[in-house]
């Protein structure tokens, strides 16, 4: 008998240590906000020469999230499952260059766009590609699931050129534009803007572009506590100036949508 009271006093011990343990883990995740980010998408949110996180929407992440009261943490995901993991739970904002469209919204709430941009044509700057038209019968490259891919299929343009390559990422499609495996690269504006700063007489834009579009953060459908919460705080650093200065860092402008 007394064995048996050990046991389930032994037993009773184990059950509240991982209770416990539990219950602390959960409380210290409801303060922390993960946000899923392309690590490569400069000067969105990219990593430095110190392979450190940095770019503009990492710091307007960490300043909203702050002004919530949360802690964050940026996680890289593979961007062809970001509503994935959104949907999973393993991360709770979608908040990198994300492309606010019609498709996208069937599958996650958006803040409002807080950024314009569009979907452009990069070339070599020797090319001679000049306008859409002499995209025909050529390669192009662009990010798989992105919204260069939505903007390429909605363009006239890609029953006429020659193939698509898609890649995990910009900075592949660039480089392999630089050694001629792809002819043009359809990409963000803001994404080139600041490879053609970084590498001056290497890239070109076509005068055309594929489509304006704006960018917003992506919430788990259902949550709307959490967006609004987190609205709340985009409209608080546009008030008080947080925005624009995190923009003309990055930009050298205050392009933050008021």
């Amino acid at each position: 008998m007394k064995k048996m009271a050990a046991l389930w006093m032994v037993c009773g011990l184990v059950f509240s240590l991982i209770t416990g343990c539990s219950s602390a883990s959960q409380g210290s995740d409801d303060k922390t906000l993960v946000v899923g980010i392309d690590d490569k998408f400069a000067p969105m949110g990219f990593r430095d020469e110190k392979n450190e996180i940095v770019g503009f929407d990492i710091d307007y992440a960490r300043a909203a999230v702050e002004k919530m009261g949360y802690q964050v943490q940026f996680q890289p995901i593979d961007w062809n499952a970001k509503e994935s993991e959104l949907n999973s739970g393993r991360i709770d904002l979608i908040w990198n260059g994300y492309t606010i469209t019609d498709e996208r919204k069937k599958k996650v709430l958006f803040t409002k766009p807080y950024l314009k941009n569009a979907q452009v044509v990069a070339v070599l700057d020797k090319s001679e590609i000049q306008k859409l038209d002499d995209l025909s019968g050529k390669v192009i490259g662009l990010q798989a699931q992105s919204s260069a891919a939505d903007a390429l299929n909605a363009s006239a343009i890609k029953e006429q050129v020659k193939s698509v390559s898609e890649f995990k990422d910009n900075v592949l499609a660039l480089s392999d534009l630089k050694i001629g495996r792809v002819d043009a690269v359809v990409i963000d504006e803001v994404v080139i803007d600041y490879y053609s700063s970084k590498e001056p007489g290497t890239f070109r834009l076509l005068d055309e572009s594929l489509a304006p579009e704006e960018y917003g953060v992506g919430v788990k459908q259902g949550n709307e506590k959490l967006l609004e919460a987190l609205q709340k705080a985009l409209d608080e650093l546009n008030q008080d100036g947080t925005a624009a200065k995190i923009s003309e860092k990055w930009f050298g402008e205050d392009k933050v949508l008021k």
